[in-house]
This record gives C-alpha cells, structure tokens and sequence, in this order.
C-alpha cells in the first residue's frame, strides 16, 4: 500500500517561508515524475511544480523565482522550498506521483494531478 505524506505546512507572514516534504512510503522504486498541486476553496487543483526523476522541472508561472522544488531520491521524499510567500499562495498543497512516463510540464497541466498514480492528502499552507 503506497501512502504518500506531506508536512511542513502552516502560517507564516506574507514575505516568509515554509518548506514542505513529501515522504513516500511503500513505493519499491523512484517514480518517474512527482509534483506539487494546491487548492483553494472554490477552485480546482493546479499544479505548482513538477520534477522528473533525472531532474527536469516545471513551475507554474506564479511561484518561478520564488519556489524551488526538489527530490531526494534515497529518501524518496519530495520537497517544495517556499520564499517571498504572498496571501494567494494561501492553499492547501498536494504532493502526487506518477510511475509511469510523465513529464515536469505534462504533469502541471489542467486536471492531469487527478489522474496521477498516488496522490497525498495535503498540507494546509496559510499566508497573512
């Protein structure tokens, strides 16, 4: 049984930061391409940013220059560095996985998270 479990999320002020991990458990192999998503009441799922297991990355227009995602695969564990946080990034955030191919950009398209392989039950991100 594969569980993917984020953490790390909270409240900050607009202008800081929070790092949050995604830890993958029960999953022999690496998947080809993570990615982190969020949700706002209301809307739906959009992708934030995305990895590929040999290290391409996408982001989403509004959080390049301020989000950095990366992946320790020895731990298989993801993780989404979060600077210069604004009240929009106010979200709940998802990490999912995929095993089979999937790439960084494919992976933030419009509705393709609900598809991905294992998916986590968030995080609650909060910026005042």
């Amino acid at each position: 049984h594969v569980q993917l479990v984020e953490s790390g999320g909270g409240s900050v002020e607009a202008g800081g930061s929070l790092r949050l991990s995604c830890e993958v458990i029960g999953l022999v192999d690496s998947p080809r391409c993570m990615g982190w998503f969020r949700q706002t009441q209301g809307n739906e799922r959009e992708g934030v940013a995305a990895i590929e297991n040999e290290g391409s990355i996408a982001y989403a227009e509004n959080v390049k220059g301020r989000f950095t995602i990366s992946r320790d695969n020895a731990k298989n564990t993801l993780y989404l560095q979060m600077n210069s946080l604004k009240p929009e990034d106010t979200a709940v955030y998802y990490c999912a996985a995929q095993r089979s191919y999937l790439t960084a950009a494919q992976a933030l398209g419009v509705m393709t998270y609900y598809g991905m392989d294992y998916r986590g039950k968030g995080t609650q991100v909060t910026v005042s």
